[in-house]
């Protein structure tokens, strides 16, 4: 890196650490650091979302709106949980499907994605519709089910039988049985608005690559439960295409398998387009111009592994600072493959937030203090790197 002249600029655009931080108090934590080093810097804090958690609150930021709450369903069932959606501009809603069906909202022990149901995202779109917005963002990140979006669309109003003409139950158990599909009863708000789903992954709905076998496992599922599972959204995909006249192939739409198959479903049920999370909060924070002030720019989130490169934040900021011309430093809580990430996804350099053995627990805990250490910890790396002073 150029030597610079003062102050330096530096761009602090992290996503959340799921479960732990939100992305602007680990942008915050992250600037303190920093600041400690270099304290004549300039720098500007950005929070991201790719879709998953956070989504909601980086673009109330970014945009301006309101903050409403709604009572819904949770992913273990009737057990109920109050999760947020934004206004943004009167006629432009966004809901987060982790606010309602969300990974951390399950205790490791009870995680089992036959079971979890993404009901309560169907129920907090209901409550959109009543609001007069014209486009829903759907944050599709984050999820703890694979239950192809089933629950939120009987929520909506479909109706989901077996081959004996029975609701099929709720939760990825429900997806080998389901025989026929009548949308009768959807909800006709849906016809008047147009739903934008903001994916954090550009997974197909089944395969290789699909929900059931890439993040099953993430979710609780075991080798024998993630194959019935496979099998369940494989019905649900031609089911959905004869009953639902599809003229394309559901199971390999991209971004359909994103949450769990929700992706997929409101593409199927409510003519959604599927796009980039991280690319739809770039645009609307404008980082690309925040980007071309900075001479660095810092991004970060929990974990970069082999998805990471399928829509991630990381891989949204390190791709507009490459056509800036500028270096990208991730901080992460940890790391799969370090040398793959930075040249897959064209970083100048991974910094782990812990510096010694921890668990998760103690890790996710102390994350404020443990970002803001090693947002220091990069600031001295750098300075002495260059010979330059603090």
């Amino acid at each position: 890196m150029k030597s610079l002249p003062r102050p330096w600029r530096v761009l602090v655009c992290p996503a959340s650490f799921k479960g732990s931080l939100p992305a602007g108090a680990a942008g915050e934590a992250i600037r303190r650091g920093l600041l400690r080093i270099w304290p004549l810097a300039e720098i500007r804090v950005a929070p991201l979302a790719d879709g998953g958690e956070g989504t909601v609150e980086a673009l109330r930021q970014a945009l301006g709106g309101q903050v409403r709450t709604a009572l819904v369903t949770g992913p273990l069932g009737p057990e109920m949980v109050t999760a947020i959606w934004a206004t943004l501009d009167g006629r432009t809603a966004v809901v987060e499907m982790a606010q309602a069906a969300g990974l951390p909202l399950v205790p490791p022990g009870r995680r089992d994605p036959m079971v979890t149901t993404t009901a309560g995202v169907g129920e907090l779109i209901r409550d959109v519709l009543g609001s007069g917005a014209g486009t829903i963002l759907v944050g599709l990140g984050g999820s703890a089910t694979v239950d192809g979006g089933l629950g939120a669309m009987r929520a909506l109003g479909a109706a989901l039988l077996d081959a004996r003409g029975r609701p099929v139950p709720p939760g990825g158990r429900g997806l080998v049985g389901l025989d026929r599909i009548d949308v009768a009863g959807l909800d006709p708000r849906l016809a008047g608005v147009e739903i934008l789903a903001l994916a954090d992954v550009t997974n197909p709905l089944v395969g290789p690559e699909g929900a059931a076998r890439v993040f099953g496992p993430q979710k609780g599922a075991d080798e024998a439960t993630v194959m019935l599972l496979e099998r369940g959204l494989e019905n649900f995909a031609q089911v959905a295409r004869r009953d639902l006249g599809l003229s394309y192939d559901l199971g390999a739409i991209p971004g359909g398998g994103a949450a769990g198959g929700l992706g997929a479903a409101l593409a199927a049920f409510c003519r959604a387009r599927i796009v980039s999370g991280i690319d739809y909060v770039m645009a609307a924070t404008g980082l690309a111009g925040m980007v071309e002030w900075a001479d660095l720019v810092i991004t970060g989130e929990g974990q970069l592994d082999g998805q990471s490169r399928r829509g991630k934040a990381c891989s949204g900021v390190a791709r507009v600072a490459a056509t800036a011309g500028r270096p990208v430093v991730a901080l992460v809580g940890s790391v799969k493959g370090e040398d793959e990430a930075i040249e897959g996804l064209g970083l100048a350099g991974i910094l782990p937030v812990p510096t010694g053995p921890m668990t998760l627990v103690e890790a996710m805990a102390g994350a404020a203090r443990h970002l803001e250490a090693a947002g220091a910890r990069l600031a001295r790396l750098l300075s002495a790197g260059r010979g330059l002073p603090g």
